[in-house]
């Protein structure tokens, strides 16, 4: 098969997962009572070639999540980041001082902030002539020591922190759980997470507007996330398909970071 062939199925592929993911986010909101419109589809396309997004992007696909970031920039400057249109950008990846600056002046959505520090950076370099950035602040809810995140018990304390800087707005929680057999086990910290929001919207009220998003569920988890209130789910393998492994991640699996 010649390699024109190969790359034209390859692309065929991607709109057909497309597809089929879509389908099973209806299917799954269906379900569990929840309006499908509630769950967007986050396609974490990392590594993956500017023409897998083109396609992406042609069949409708308009938010994507980056981790390494010259990757990222290139592609945001060669697919835009302010046309009406233009994709939506993502950064879903460890967060380094040295890495504020490119991600508050060129992307639209956070998923990994937890610490003050870095919050402040982001915010003074983040332009006033750029709507807000939207963050999302990483919960380590199984307190685990390989992974990144604020703990549960400090979480408020966070949102204290945060709250008063300009040019950030604080959209809700996101998670990465231990991967877990069953769907009851799977559905446990992401319930925890749930209520997590659930507290701070209480607590918070009208100083907290529009702090109710849910980044959490993956192509293995995608159900109990779902089922318990993801309105972001983060899929890459079953959309582009598999790909060869980029030993520098810091953040684990692929549709996670």
């Amino acid at each position: 098969m010649s390699t024109t062939r190969t790359i034209d199925h390859h692309h065929e592929a991607i709109a057909e997962n497309l597809t089929q993911v879509r389908q099973q986010i209806v299917e799954l909101s269906k379900h569990y009572n929840r309006d499908a419109d509630t769950v967007s589809l986050l396609a974490v396309s990392k590594t993956r070639p500017i023409t897998d997004l083109q396609v992406a992007l042609a069949e409708g696909q308009r938010h994507f999540g980056e981790n390494y970031l010259q990757e990222a920039l290139d592609k945001i400057l060669a697919l835009g980041e302010t046309d009406t249109d233009a994709p939506q950008w993502h950064y879903i990846g460890a967060i380094q001082s040295n890495k504020t600056r490119p991600i508050a002046e060129h992307f639209d959505w956070v998923h990994t902030l937890s610490s003050s520090k870095i919050a402040t950076r982001l915010a003074n370099q983040r332009t006033a002539a750029r709507m807000p950035l939207n963050v999302l602040l990483q919960v380590n809810i199984d307190a685990e020591d390989s992974k990144a995140g604020v703990l549960a018990a400090d979480l408020m304390p966070l949102i204290d922190a945060i709250l008063p800087l300009p040019n950030l707005a604080l959209r809700g929680l996101m998670a990465i759980p231990k991967a877990a057999a069953t769907l009851d086990a799977q559905r446990r910290p992401f319930r925890q997470l749930r209520e997590l929001l659930n507290t701070a919207q209480q607590h918070y009220g009208a100083d907290l507007p529009g702090f109710d998003q849910l980044s959490m569920g993956m192509s293995a988890d995608i159900e109990a996330a779902i089922a318990e209130g993801s309105t972001w789910v983060r899929v890459g393998t079953a959309i582009f398909g598999e790909r060869p492994g980029k030993g520098n991640s810091t953040l684990v699996p692929e549709d996670a970071q």
